[in-house]
């Protein structure tokens, strides 16, 4: 197997999907912040000085989806047709898991717009956060599933 975005010259290239069909695809990535117990309070209960963090956390994600081709070099600007994140608070992190959903009919995958959605959604809890909580963590960051394409379908066990 070898590493598509390079040429035999070695150097970095964007991979040439035009031979390839159109497909339903789909892409599912998933990360998690941690948080102090307080901010995680503050955060649920909706007293947080900036505002809804969830919701606006829930359209940061879904923008970034729709810009991963303007932030990741060699990505595929691509047709989404569907976009959903999730925040769903854990108590026992204490903190929120955040899953990010990505479709398209297209010539590849969006499983960088999955991942992008994800991150960009705990960075903007982060954000918003911040000046209770310095020490908040991201991570966790992975696709848990990708379906369409070649490649066929993958689920993270």
């Amino acid at each position: 197997m070898s590493l598509t975005h390079f040429d035999g010259k070695g150097d970095a290239h964007m991979v040439d999907v035009s031979d390839k069909p159109m497909t339903s695809r789909i892409a599912v990535a998933e990360t998690y912040i941690k948080m102090q117990r307080e901010t995680f309070d503050i955060i649920t209960e909706g007293r947080a000085k900036k505002g809804d963090v969830m919701g606006v956390a829930r359209l940061a994600g879904i923008m970034a989806a729709k810009r991963t081709s303007d932030l990741i070099p060699l990505c595929h600007p691509l047709p989404i047709t569907k976009v959903s994140v999730e925040l769903t608070p854990d108590a026992d992190l204490p903190g929120l898991r955040i899953e990010a959903t990505v479709k398209t009919t297209g010539q590849t995958g969006v499983e960088m717009e999955a991942l992008t959605a994800a991150s960009v959604t705990a960075l903007t809890v982060y954000d918003m956060a911040k000046a209770v909580d310095k020490g908040m963590e991201i991570g966790g960051l992975r696709v848990m599933l990708k379906d369409g394409g070649k490649s066929g379908r993958y689920e993270a066990s």
